[in-house]
């Protein structure tokens, strides 16, 4: 992997940084929007503790180097194309490094660039030391204006693992800080919360396919994300059947992190991805006039129509809020990221 100073090297000769944002003296400033919205600290003192893997500084500084580097790699794109690309990969990991590729492929290379606030940043506080966790932070950030869950994970180097934008009208997650501010990150199997981080995924792909019934009712709560999913691919699977082809639409969790930090009532803000793989495929006549390729497939199949079966796969990236144990409620989809990665067609 290429090493995390060369991208910082890079994010400087690129003249970006210093219009970035500044953050690497101590904890970043809130972002004017969110001001007083997303942070809340521990009233009562406490003894100093030994210095965590990462403070909120170190943070800082890894906020500001990637995200300028980011911004380096997608102008310079149209030129130098898969060059870049390689290396937007060492800046990112998990789903966000396939939702990276297929941003890059399928604009031909012309990626979206970002302009990014001031971050607040939830750094947890991860002891050092063999058999230490790895740690990671999430910054609450103004992406083109609209607040946006920035989360960094540190493996040989620092990468960005995951990006969710804020869903309208969904306010910034109340984040709990000690003291010292830092954020308190929770246990997978974590008991105290309605939903454990570990299951939130497998859950929410249920609900995305069947709906709020059964086992997983009142456990989500319905929206654009989870029922209307469900009922989305019910009308889908009638229309295909009305035309003559098979339609299936399945979502999955898969091996990426799970990240969740208490909340001040005793939740939780979870992160994870989910996996969606559509397949149609013809069941009567293969002369016919064939499948046809959904527009924002057509960057990875070269046809308008396919003649048997096609195949997309997208990447979904959430973060839900997820209340106490001690106080029951339908947990809520409040930001998501997420795009086609993959298609295939024959």
């Amino acid at each position: 992997m290429r090493a995390y100073g060369r991208l910082k090297a890079l994010a400087l000769a690129g003249g970006l940084l210093a219009g970035a944002v500044a953050c690497s003296s101590g904890p970043a400033a809130p972002m004017p929007a969110l001001t007083g919205a997303a942070v809340t600290s521990s009233a009562s003192a406490a003894p100093a503790l030994p210095l965590p893997a990462v403070t909120p500084a170190q943070a800082g500084e890894v906020f500001s180097t990637l995200t300028a580097t980011d911004d380096v790699l997608r102008a310079a794109a149209p030129k130098l194309r898969d060059g870049t690309l390689r290396d937007a990969l060492d800046l990112t990991r998990d789903a966000e490094a396939q939702l990276t590729t297929a941003a890059y492929q399928s604009t031909g290379f012309r990626p979206r660039r970002y302009e990014w606030g001031s971050p607040v940043l939830y750094v947890p506080r991860f002891p050092t030391g063999p058999g230490a966790p790895a740690p990671w932070f999430t910054a609450l950030v103004a992406r083109d204006g609209h607040p946006t869950l920035v989360t960094f994970a540190k493996g040989a180097e620092w990468q960005i693992s995951a990006v969710t934008r804020l869903l309208d009208g969904q306010d910034p997650p109340p984040v709990q800080l000690d003291a010292e501010g830092y954020a308190t990150a929770l246990a997978l199997g974590d008991k105290s919360v309605t939903i454990s981080p570990q299951y939130m995924g497998p859950l929410h792909a249920t609900v995305a396919e069947a709906g709020a019934t059964g086992v997983t009712a009142g456990l989500i709560a319905p929206g654009p994300y989870t029922t209307d999913l469900a009922e989305e691919i019910s009308h889908e699977r009638e229309q295909a059947k009305g035309s003559g082809l098979s339609y299936d639409s399945i979502f999955s969790g898969n091996d990426y992190p799970v990240y969740a930090l208490r909340t001040r009532d005793g939740g939780a803000l979870i992160q994870y991805s989910l996996s969606r793989n559509t397949t149609t495929t013809t069941r009567t006549d293969e002369k016919g006039p064939g499948i046809p390729v959904p527009d924002d497939a057509e960057w990875a199949v070269d046809t308008k129509t396919v003649r048997r079966t096609l195949k997309l796969t997208e990447t979904h990236q959430y973060a839900t809020v997820v209340p106490p144990a001690s106080a029951p409620a339908a947990a809520r989809v409040i930001a998501h990221e997420g795009s086609l990665t993959r298609a295939s067609g024959e």
